[in-house]
């Protein structure tokens, strides 16, 4: 399995026989260099413009955005879960969806717009994944801290930051990567441009990756 960043909350991830799935793509308004981009499944987390622009996807995409457990394609299962975008049960920005895509016998999970700390029950349905894409940058989403605290519960073996301003682009009003690292010490970032994964060699992945954008 290979997992690329492309900016915001968008990655790519293929499978060890080439199937392609895409999270959350944005438009050109985020500021992040714009490309088009082939996948067999994108898995949109909520219906706001910066996470649903499946315009750009070539090809002709099985578009996962609703809750419950799918199997679009043979080898790749999806788990989306219903969660809220802000602290106020989503009185303020309504719900998201937390998506887990199990392949290659590994399990990714993709936090979207994720704006509260797990409660009990949101914990039990995302603990565990063997990589957690999760929103650090405040504002619309978990801030630094909240985003340790939910590293702590869910317990992932490998953790990739998103959905913070870089000097490749973002959005007004979210933070940069720094005060995340800076409230996960003493965990480093390894800085890499992409994570090549396998079941066996999971063990031996950096706990915290900061991948560039690419």
């Amino acid at each position: 399995m290979i997992l690329t960043y492309h900016g915001h909350a968008e990655f790519l991830l293929e499978t060890a026989d080439g199937k392609r799935v895409l999270f959350d793509p944005f438009p050109s308004q985020i500021g992040f260099p714009m490309r088009r981009v082939k996948a067999d499944v994108v898995c949109v987390s909520h219906h706001h413009f910066d996470h649903n622009y499946v315009d750009k996807v070539d090809g002709k995409p099985i578009v996962i955005d609703t809750q419950g457990i799918h199997t679009p394609l043979p080898g790749i299962r999806v788990r989306a879960v219903v969660a809220f975008h802000d602290q106020e049960q989503g009185k303020l920005r309504g719900e998201i969806l937390c998506t887990r895509v199990e392949a290659d016998g590994l399990s990714v999970l993709h936090l979207g717009d994720l704006g509260e700390v797990p409660g009990a029950e949101l914990t039990e349905q995302l603990f565990m994944p063997d990589i957690l894409m999760i929103p650090i940058g405040g504002t619309y989403t978990l801030d630094a801290d909240m985003a340790a605290r939910t590293v702590k519960l869910l317990q992932p073996r490998v953790i990739v930051p998103m959905h913070y301003k870089s000097p490749q682009g973002g959005i007004d009003k979210i933070t940069t990567l720094a005060p995340f690292v800076e409230a996960m010490a003493p965990l480093i970032p390894s800085v890499q441009p992409l994570i090549r994964v396998t079941r066996e060699d999971l063990p031996c992945q950096p706990h915290l990756v900061e991948l560039t954008v690419g």
